[in-house]
């Protein structure tokens, strides 16, 4: 993981656990032009394991190439010439080349228009400008420097692109089509056309101006909306009780993904599309639902998507839900758009394989129409836990649901 928590897995999740936020002032280009501004950035270090090339790509594509290396060496990767054949790239990305697009409207406008208005020759964009945007740049490059000759595929469908892209990367493991798969989730939004154009949406939380950090406050009564973030996943996702390309114990068994369209508002959510996804990633597994003991929530903090989320897990898991332990960890690590799904994921397995349950942080008063046990402030020692689910729903209405569980709990 590339995070604004940390620069690794590790830091990650146990930042994550001590519900230790990131969200600050947001960076000076932005808050020149919104002055309540604010975001949770990925630490300025990050880059320093990439060569002098690789720090000309598009920041997500940065982002990207880190936290797959670190997958891959966790991994213990390996692969013969024939297995790169049968070893996949899958990557969710909401908004491609985002850094990139910015930079050329700005350059545009600052120069190219200016010298066309006086007669003067303009200044030629980068040659590289278009690899560096295109929205499949993270996908290319990590096959590119793992010379992995599979299905290369990307999805972009706003903040479920990362959590699809695993569910699509599992899918063709279980029927057969590849055998290996890097998934990556990755964003990088933090510019100022971003955010002036998220800013009119008016679903970005207010600055606390007492205790900025605690600015983004899921379930809470006084909650406002989400904080944008920025950073990367990467998991390998490997077919069950095959010794194709890992050599390391797995931390879980990706069991169950399902999806759906609400097919009913471009941006409202839905807890009738909610439910379907839930549904759909149980029937997945074919394990009873009372096996998942903790959902890793979308939990955007805006009024009306938390109390349609928790509609939908109590109309999934009916009396089974008020036994769920159910947490948001944007709180802390922001919205990471189409990287959101693959982190909050990672995350997930990550509580499942070490016992440990990340808050909801900043939950001080849960708000109408919110009463599950969303473990509020404080994280939970959950030693039985045996199964994992983790929620994405996106403006456009695609859901998005995926279920993890313990190795050999079948």
């Amino acid at each position: 993981m590339v995070t604004p928590l940390g620069l690794t897995r590790d830091t990650s999740f146990n930042a994550a656990l001590a519900a230790t936020s990131a969200i600050q002032t947001a960076p000076e280009s932005i808050a020149k032009l919104l002055p309540q501004a604010l975001a949770a950035q990925v630490h300025s270090d990050f880059s320093k394991t990439l060569s002098n090339s690789q720090t000309r790509l598009d920041r997500a594509t940065q982002f990207a190439l880190i936290a797959a290396r670190e997958a891959i060496q966790d991994a213990k990767f390996q692969t013969t010439e024939s297995q790169k054949n049968r070893t996949g790239v899958y990557v969710g990305i909401g908004m491609g080349g985002a850094e990139t697009i910015d930079g050329l409207y700005t350059r545009f406008f600052e120069q190219l228009q200016r010298a066309a208005i006086e007669g003067r020759d303009p200044t030629i964009m980068h040659p590289l400008a278009v690899p560096r945007m295109m929205a499949n740049a993270s996908a290319a490059w990590i096959s590119i420097e793992n010379g992995l000759r599979g299905p290369t595929l990307t999805y972009s469908v706003a903040c479920s692109s990362s959590a699809v892209a695993l569910g699509e990367a599992y899918r063709a493991i279980k029927h057969g089509y590849i055998d290996t798969a890097i998934v990556v989730g990755t964003e990088a939004l933090l510019t100022p056309g971003s955010y002036v154009v998220w800013n009119a949406l008016r679903v970005m939380a207010k600055k606390r101006d007492a205790d900025p950090a605690a600015s983004c406050r899921p379930f809470d009564a006084d909650r406002t909306g989400f904080v944008l973030g920025e950073g990367a996943a990467a998991l390998v996702l490997e077919a069950a009780g095959e010794d194709f390309t890992s050599q390391r114990t797995p931390y879980a068994e990706v069991c169950g993904y399902g999806t759906s369209t609400d097919g009913v508002h471009i941006t409202l959510p839905s807890a009738e599309g909610q439910t379907r996804s839930m549904q759909s990633a149980l029937a997945d597994t074919g394990v009873p639902l009372e096996t998942i003991g903790y959902i890793n929530a979308h939990g955007t903090a805006t009024d009306a998507g938390d109390v349609t989320e928790t509609q939908s897990i109590r109309d999934v898991f009916g009396a089974h839900a008020s036994r769920l332990a159910v947490s948001s960890t944007k709180a802390v690590h922001g919205h990471l758009i189409g990287a959101g799904g693959a982190v909050e994921f990672a995350l997930s397995v990550l509580a499942l394989d070490r016992g440990k349950i990340p808050p909801t942080a900043h939950l001080t008063q849960p708000g109408k129409g919110c009463d599950l046990d969303y473990v509020p402030l404080t994280a939970r020692d959950a030693p039985a836990l045996q199964a994992v689910m983790s929620n994405s729903f996106a403006f456009g209405g695609t859901n998005a649901s995926l279920i993890a569980r313990k190795v050999g709990s079948a």
